[in-house]
C-alpha cells in the first residue's frame, strides 16, 4: 500500500484530499497544527486503520517514520482574514514549511505536489490568467505575505527539481468552494451564505464589478489527483473559468437562500484583485481535466452544508483568538 503525507489535512481542501486518497486505497498521513483547520473535518477518518494524524507545525522539522511515496503540501492560511492576522506564520509556512517538506521528499525519494494559488498573479493586468503570466504583485502590501510566500514556494520547489532532480508538481489553485469551508473565514462564498442565513445584509467590497471564478471542491480534487500522477513539473492552473461579477453573485445567493437581504457596499481592500479567471488550456491538454460541476449545483450542496450548522456556529464571528498563545 502506498503512503501519502497531506499537510493542512484538517483544512478545507486538505480534508477533501484525505478522503480522496483513502478512497483510492492509500495509507494517508494527515498533518496539521490546527491554527486554521479543525479536527471536525477529518474526525470521520480516525477510526480507519489506514489513516493517521500528526498534530504538528511544518515550519518545524518534519519527520514521518517509514517509507513515503507522495507528499501534498496544503498547509497554509488561505483567507485574507487569516493571513492579515498571522502574517509571519503565513510567510513561514510557505518558506520554512516548504523547505522542510522538500527535504523530507528528498530523503524519502517521494514525489511532492505543492498548493500554489492564483494569488501569484496578484491584481492581474492580463485576462484570463495563463501560467506564462508573471503577475502584478505588491510585495510589501498587506496581501503580499500570502502572495510572496506562494511565489517563493514555487521558486524553491523548482530549484529542488532542477538541482536535486526531485519529482515535483505545482498546482495554481483558483477560488474553490464547497462543504467544510469556514463560515467566518472572510472569503466571499461563506461570507455571503453566512450573512444570508443570519438575516444580515450582504457586504460587497468595492463596486461589485470585480470578478471571480468559482470551482467546486470535488472538481478541484480531481484536478489535483490527475496532476500528481502526471509527468508535468511546471505550474498548472486548476480552477473554473466560469467568471461572474461579485454583484451578480450576491444576487444569486439571495435567490438561492430565498432571503430578501439588501446588498451594501464598502471600500475595496488594498491590492484586492479586480479580475480572476483561469486559463485552463494546459489542464485540459495535459491532464484531460476540466470542471464538471455547475455553480448552481455546487452552491446548493454548499448551502446544504451550512444549513446544518447550529445557531451558535452560525453566529460565531471568530474562528479563534490568534493573540492567545
Amino acid at each position: 500500500m502506498q503512503k501519502v503525507l497531506i499537510t493542512g489535512a484538517a483544512g478545507f481542501l486538505g480534508s477533501h484530499l484525505c478522503d480522496r486518497f483513502i478512497k483510492e486505497g492509500f495509507h494517508v498521513v494527515g498533518m496539521d497544527n490546527l491554527i486554521t483547520g479543525t479536527l471536525k473535518n477529518i474526525e470521520h477518518l480516525f477510526k480507519l486503520k489506514h489513516f493517521e494524524f500528526y498534530h504538528h507545525d511544518v515550519t518545524k522539522f518534519v519527520h514521518v517514520p517509514g517509507a513515503l511515496d507522495y507528499i501534498l503540501h496544503f498547509a497554509s492560511p488561505a483567507s485574507p482574514i487569516d493571513y492579515l492576522k498571522i502574517p509571519i506564520q503565513t510567510l513561514k509556512v510557505g518558506s520554512l514549511g516548504t523547505h522542510n517538506l522538500l527535504g523530507l521528499a528528498k530523503e524519502k525519494n517521494a514525489r511532492i505536489l505543492i498548493a500554489s494559488t492564483s494569488e501569484v498573479y496578484g491584481d492581474p493586468l492580463v485576462h484570463p490568467q495563463s501560467e506564462d503570466y508573471y503577475g502584478n504583485v505588491n510585495a510589501i502590501g498587506p496581501r503580499g505575505v500570502y502572495d510572496e510566500a506562494k511565489r517563493f514556494q514555487e521558486s524553491i520547489t523548482m530549484a529542488y527539481h532542477t538541482y536535486h532532480g526531485l519529482e515535483t508538481r505545482i498546482a495554481r489553485i483558483f477560488n474553490t468552494y464547497g462543504p467544510r469551508m469556514r463560515l467566518n473565514d472572510g472569503r466571499v462564498v461563506p461570507a455571503f451564505i453566512g450573512q444570508a442565513l443570519r438575516g444580515e445584509d450582504l457586504t460587497i467590497f468595492g463596486n461589485g464589478l470585480q470578478t471571480r471564478s468559482f470551482c467546486y471542491v470535488d472538481d478541484l480534487v480531481e484536478g489535483i489527483y490527475r496532476l500528481l500522477f502526471s509527468n508535468y513539473v511546471y505550474p498548472i492552473n486548476i480552477g473554473n473559468p466560469d467568471e461572474i461579477r461579485i454583484k451578480d453573485f450576491a444576487e444569486e445567493i439571495v435567490k438561492l437562500t430565498e432571503t430578501n437581504q439588501k446588498v451594501i457596499y464598502k471600500p475595496l481592500p488594498v491590492d484586492d484583485p479586480l479580475q480572476r479567471q483561469p486559463d485552463i488550456g494546459k489542464a485540459k491538454e495535459i491532464l484531460d481535466w476540466q470542471p464538471k460541476t455547475r455553480r448552481s449545483e455546487g452552491m446548493k450542496l454548499t448551502l446544504d452544508y451550512f444549513r446544518g450548522f447550529s445557531e451558535e456556529e452560525l453566529q460565531k464571528s471568530e474562528h479563534r483568538d490568534f493573540l492567545k498563545k
